[in-house]
């Protein structure tokens, strides 16, 4: 089952990693995994001395150029754990009990659809059915880290990955599960072939999703189709013109009102970066909501108990509107923020 699992070792790691005088590092408190023991014992082992929490990495850009989006998705995971491992290790943060464990392997994929073009309709199809066979790798490493009693911490790629790891959860807990998404967009079109725009509503056919509430969705970026679907699934949201534009009622007040709707069944917590203004992402938008905000979110879901896993993705720093360095550096300080929300909730 770890076939598509690229286990990070130190050697791996090192060259990402810098080191100051008198002042400890997070990658010198989080841990790695054993390599020579197999994967699934070791991740069981690792639980057992007080592992509690998984960083992995998606890097492919496949499903939102499957969505006639832009590309880029795949640089999020490396942006993110450079800045992640060199900050402070500090009593704010429990990195002892964080596991660097690696990436998911689809360089494969990723190299073969580089020359797939997403705007001709007849090539459409290669790439949603290299989407789908991401989403077989995503749904096995996922099931390893859920079956070894760990939370995930899922970052990179684009949000069809959604799709591999609500399977993982739902198959593990033997139920469907609720699903709570800080994005403008639902992500409900319809199955036409695998993409991020339709990974909850395969889920939902597929019957792994329970319940749905979406906060910050945008009244202007989803279609009659979505909204109507969405309605006759019974799913929910709180929209941005709602909260930000017409103040109706406070993000605060959204969020925990959802919450507590969700809160019969195990949870996953996923965030879409495109929520977020100026942030580079597949689809950039300057009308969003703030990194604290996006903060707030994660530590509010983080705090339930049912709470399962946090999702990050569609971090694209290339499309940064100056350039690539200034993506990596924001992409990676949004990420290690809401990574760091979410740690200190669970730890709180």
């Amino acid at each position: 089952m770890s076939e598509y699992l690229h286990i990070y070792d130190e050697a791996t790691v090192r060259p990402w990693c810098s080191s100051r005088l008198n002042e400890k590092k997070a990658w010198q408190s989080i841990a790695l995994l054993d390599t020579q023991v197999d994967p699934l014992q070791a991740m069981q082992d690792a639980a057992q001395f007080g592992i509690k929490y998984v960083l992995l990495g998606i890097c492919e850009d496949i499903g939102p150029r499957a969505n006639l989006g832009n590309g880029g998705a795949s640089d999020g995971w490396h942006a993110f754990i450079k800045r992640f491992l060199n900050q402070s290790s500090n009593q704010f943060l429990a990195n002892e009990k964080v596991l660097l464990l690696g990436e998911i392997d689809v360089l494969d994929l990723t190299t073969a659809a580089t020359s797939v073009d997403n705007q001709n309709p007849q090539h459409l199809g290669q790439l949603r059915d290299y989407c789908a066979q991401i989403d077989e790798r995503v749904e096995q490493v996922l099931s390893l880290i859920f079956s070894a009693g760990l939370e995930p911490i899922i970052i990179g790629g684009g949000h069809n990955n959604c799709l591999g790891i609500i399977r993982a959860l739902s198959k593990y807990k033997k139920q469907p599960i609720n699903a709570i998404n800080f994005d403008p967009h639902a992500d409900f079109r319809d199955c036409e072939g695998r993409h991020s725009g339709n990974g909850f509503r395969y889920a939902y056919n597929e019957q792994h999703l329970n319940h749905y509430h979406i906060i910050g969705l945008h009244e202007l970026k989803n279609n009659q189709a979505i909204i109507d679907a969405l309605a006759e699934a019974k799913f929910g949201y709180d929209s941005y013109q709602a909260l930000q534009v017409r103040r109706e009622k406070s993000l605060t007040e959204a969020c925990q009102q959802a919450l507590d709707k969700l809160s019969h069944a195990p949870l996953a917590v996923e965030v879409d970066l495109d929520s977020i203004s100026l942030m580079p992402v597949s689809a950039y938008t300057n009308c969003g909501f703030s990194v604290s905000d996006a903060e707030h979110f994660v530590y509010l879901a983080g705090k339930r108990t049912n709470s399962q896993y946090l999702h990050l993705c569609e971090a694209a720093p290339c499309q940064h509107p100056s350039g690539l360095n200034a993506g990596l550096n924001d992409a990676g300080q949004v990420i290690t923020a809401l990574v760091n929300a979410y740690l200190q909730a669970k730890e709180s």
